[in-house]
């Protein structure tokens, strides 16, 4: 039923990577949950005043804040799709993510809110008349929930989209919440005890436990988050593709909601070819990634020598070091600076976030380690912190 929805609504579905085709996606996740939140709403409220259950009234208000956040998701989609502007040159796509905030709170406020209701009614219970009618809403609201959650979940996952997957979550969520109720209306009614308020508090907490999750999941890629170990391996194992690319480093990837990623990178070059060969090649590299990847990527070129060999050889001396010290240490940018009294060695090392060794005991080890290959050498080496995960050489 879903894939027959979206060919029916969404206009050239097939091209999710097209920025217009996602936002169709989006809005039409949003429509589809105001039509179907209002449509649980009213039919639990009802329900619920009449029978005078306060657990019931709680699940439809949870209803009514799942078509405010389909309102909200609806205007995310429509703004994030706005082409880049001279205040906004990586555009706008990260609006996304700050409408799946603005749904987390919405969701917070509700739990709060509903737990007090729901607290109160533990301490002085009210009689709520059980109804058949009541029983065969909540089963249909079960359903359409779960149908929800799968539309959402298939949704989110096509176009990448961490709001809407949010949405499924809480989807998945709005049907255990909706099952504590019923079992409590049956439970109630087989047993004379009135479990009325604590299923409301469990529906509530359960609402939290929701919010909470939606907080970290949308507020996540505001913050800035490392791409994915499987990026990294593809953009190493691309660019290594191509003939005179010796090696790379310093990678960064900046995401600025989906479809907007801009990375730079090293990449290291015989410092014996021609440069302007080599500028050439890098130009290549950049433009093939944008048109193949879609990714903007802006590559600083490194010259290095290959064919010196005392400085190969120290190059790799300096590597043992390193590997004794520990081997999440990777280097770079090695060169040396011969002289008659003494050499200057100068490079990169590269650690991880949470490296077991502060940057000054670092360069002391390191330090200590080069003067052991020879008093005159002189190490000038600069620490840096990784961006991204650790590539893969298998891969």
């Amino acid at each position: 039923m879903t894939e027959l929805l979206i060919r029916l609504f969404v206009r050239d579905y097939r091209n999710m990577d097209r920025p217009e085709v996602r936002e169709r996606y989006g809005k039409f996740s949003g429509i589809v949950g105001i039509v179907s939140n209002l449509l649980l709403f009213v039919m639990k409220a009802v329900t619920g005043f009449v029978t005078g259950s306060i657990s019931i009234v709680a699940d439809a208000v949870n209803n009514l804040s799942d078509s405010a956040s389909s309102v909200i998701t609806l205007v995310g989609f429509k703004l994030s799709g706005k082409p880049a502007d001279q205040e906004h040159p990586y555009g706008h796509a990260r609006i996304e993510y700050i409408s799946g905030l603005i749904v987390s709170f919405l969701i917070l406020l509700l739990g709060v809110q509903l737990l007090q209701e729901s607290a109160g009614k533990i301490f002085a219970p009210e009689e709520a008349a059980f109804s058949p009618v009541a029983v065969v809403v909540l089963v249909v609201s079960c359903l359409i929930k779960t149908w929800q959650c799968l539309f959402y979940r298939k949704v989110g996952r096509r176009i990448s989209s961490p709001t809407i997957e949010a949405t499924a979550a809480d989807s998945r969520s709005d049907v255990f919440s909706t099952l504590a109720v019923l079992l409590g209306l049956v439970i109630s009614r087989l047993t004379g005890f009135n479990l009325d308020g604590y299923m409301g508090v469990a529906v509530a907490l359960l609402i939290l436990w929701t919010g909470v999750k939606v907080v970290k999941e949308t507020s996540d890629p505001l913050l800035g988050t490392a791409p994915a170990r499987e990026v990294v391996d593809d953009i190493y194992r691309t660019i290594l593709s191509y003939d005179g690319i010796l090696g790379l480093h310093d990678l960064n990837v900046h995401m600025y909601g989906e479809g907007r990623t801009f990375a730079s990178v090293h990449c290291e070059v015989d410092a014996h070819e021609d440069i302007l060969a080599s500028h050439d090649l890098v130009d290549n590299i950049e433009r093939d990634f944008l048109k193949q990847k879609n990714i903007h990527l802006v590559i600083h070129m490194d010259p290095i020598v290959v064919d010196d060999a005392p400085t190969n050889a120290l190059r790799e001396q300096v590597r043992e070091v390193l590997r004794g010290i520990s081997p999440e240490i990777t280097m770079h940018d090695f060169r040396v600076v011969w002289g008659k009294t003494h050499s200057n060695v100068l490079f990169d090392v590269c650690v991880p976030f949470g490296f077991r060794y502060t940057d000054a005991a670092l360069l002391d080890e390191i330090a200590n380690g080069i003067y052991m290959l020879g008093k005159n050498y002189v190490p000038v080496v600069t620490v840096d912190h990784s961006y991204v995960p650790e590539h893969r050489q298998d891969s």
